[in-house]
């Protein structure tokens, strides 16, 4: 394809600033978008931030008191004027009990207030956007989208997995005017959750990673699932690009739906020998890969700071991404070799056994059948010093439905395939996986991670290359807390020193 047909900026406007430097939103300029009335005075200045975590929030910011599934901010606002938030978005039903701990913005309902702060922000930038969903891969991507379009000016992306409901409208209201390129991830539990978000991020470049039976307890068939992320292009800016996984056996319903949509063009990356980001080749060393790609007709080469197949797959759609937006190939790609994987997203560590090092893959955070599959690709591909061993530690992947069972067990055989030498699980749906295996690859199964820590703790030993991964719910990070803190250990003695 050309790169005509696929750009997606041909004029990008000079941005001008008018805030102060270092402030996000003006104390008077919050209060029309809040639909807000304020209570205790003007704040003085503006706001350097938004923030709806008193944990995290810094002297400065706007605390948005909101009301969540397990605690409610109004009981925070009290402790975010404690550490210096210059002002506080709290409801009417609140307001009069607060009064007197500080400047309030009084609304009648503070997470739709966040939502008209995030719409306005979206609305005053003359920034570039693409929004990233997929049942897999979603985080990964964005990440590698923010280091890639800084070759081409200042770079505004979601946190963490910031993508849901109040993360999406937290991440536009903290985007500052003088943003060149916003990236946004956009996720899902259920159909209809994406067109509001999409509408709202309006991107100019949409990304589907892949779609998998991820949260399939929820949806009558992956086909919904699909359906569910093709959602992604309702918000589409006419003329946009769609970017698709062309392996990908939805492909064709993905396509059907970017056409029906605001989108000017739709691009796909993969082995197909018809996508437009094609991958040649990858080598996966033990803390990056090596890439031959075709973008768009051009062969390049490069590096990706992190192992894994699946990496150097979505890669494709980042580089596609920066060419839509008009930034330098060579450098975009040049970039991707400062990628690191995120903690329980596949951050690599060495760590000390007590003979010695060993490779620990820290996958904890989620799980699902794709991703469960990428994983032990990725350990089986990985070179293995001598003696070490391959050992897979598992959690329960969560929100597969009624096949879950199922699910679990039919992974054995990519255990097999991909020379994992020892397994140990975790949870009641891993227990039919376990059950499935060869006693010799049984390591142990426990009801749960904090049962099964000690036993892979006295397992692992130098050489060995251990991945952990489960669904968030499945508590893995427990087994990988107490690894990193037994290496620790191990240092402070040798050092003569406590941790």
């Amino acid at each position: 394809m050309s790169e005509a047909v696929i750009r997606a900026d041909a004029n990008q406007d000079e941005i001008s600033v008018s805030e102060p430097a270092g402030i996000i939103w003006t104390s008077l300029g919050l209060v029309t978008p809040l639909g807000a009335r304020v209570s205790g005075g003007v704040p003085k200045g503006g706001v350097t931030g938004i923030s709806i975590d008193t944990r995290t929030l810094q002297a400065g910011e706007l605390f948005f008191a909101i009301h969540g599934a397990n605690s409610d901010g109004h009981d925070y606002v009290a402790r975010a004027f404690e550490k210096g938030a210059l002002a506080a978005v709290v409801d009417e039903a609140h307001a009069g009990a607060l009064t007197g701990l500080g400047p309030l913005y009084v609304v009648r309902d503070v997470l739709a207030s966040l939502e008209r702060l995030g719409v306005a922000a979206r609305a005053r930038v003359k920034a570039r956007v693409v929004a990233v969903t997929g049942s897999v891969g979603k985080t990964s991507t964005k990440e590698a989208l923010r280091l890639a379009l800084t070759q081409g000016g200042a770079v505004h992306a979601s946190v963490a997995s910031y993508n849901n409901h109040w993360g999406v409208p937290l991440t536009l209201a903290r985007m500052p005017k003088e943003t060149r390129f916003g990236v946004f991830e956009i996720g899902m539990n259920h159909a209809g959750e994406i067109t509001p978000l999409s509408e709202m991020a309006r991107p100019h470049v949409a990304i589907i990673t892949t779609v998998a039976p991820v949260h399939i307890e929820n949806f009558a068939s992956v086909e919904a699932i699909a359906d569910a992320k093709a959602e992604i292009f309702d918000g589409l800016e006419p003329g946009g690009v769609a970017i698709l996984h062309r392996d990908n056996p939805h492909y064709q319903r993905l396509y059907a739906r970017a056409k029906a949509s605001p989108a000017g063009h739709v691009a796909s990356f993969g082995d197909h020998e018809s996508a437009e980001a094609r991958l040649i080749r990858v080598r996966l060393f033990s803390d990056y890969s090596i890439i031959e790609a075709q973008i768009c007709g051009r062969r390049l080469h490069y590096r990706l700071g992190a192992p894994g197949r699946h990496l150097a797959m979505n890669s494709l759609a980042v580089l596609l991404a920066a060419k839509a937006f008009g930034v330098d190939l060579d450098a975009a790609a040049g970039a991707l070799a400062f990628f690191t994987a995120q903690p329980g997203r596949g951050q690599r560590l060495t760590l000390a056994a007590a003979d010695g090092p060993y490779a620990l893959i820290d996958e904890s955070y989620n799980a699902n059948p794709a991703s469960m599959r990428a994983a032990f690709e990725l350990a089986g591909a990985l070179p293995l010093p001598s003696p070490g061993r391959r050992i897979a530690v598992l959690g329960d992947m969560l929100e597969l439905g009624l096949k879950g069972a199922a699910m679990h067990a039919e992974l054995a055989d990519d255990l097999r395939a991909n020379h994992i030498d020892l397994v140990f699980a975790a949870g009641p749906l891993m227990k039919s996986l376990y059950d499935a295996l060869p006693v010799s690859m049984q390591g142990a199964w426990r009801e749960s991670a904090s049962l099964l820590e000690p036993e892979v703790a006295a397992a692992v030993r130098a050489g060995d290359i251990v991945v952990v991964k489960g669904s968030n719910g499945s508590r893995m990070s427990v087994i990988v807390g107490a690894l990193k803190q037994g290496a620790a250990d191990r240092d402070a003695a040798q050092n003569g020193r406590t941790s």
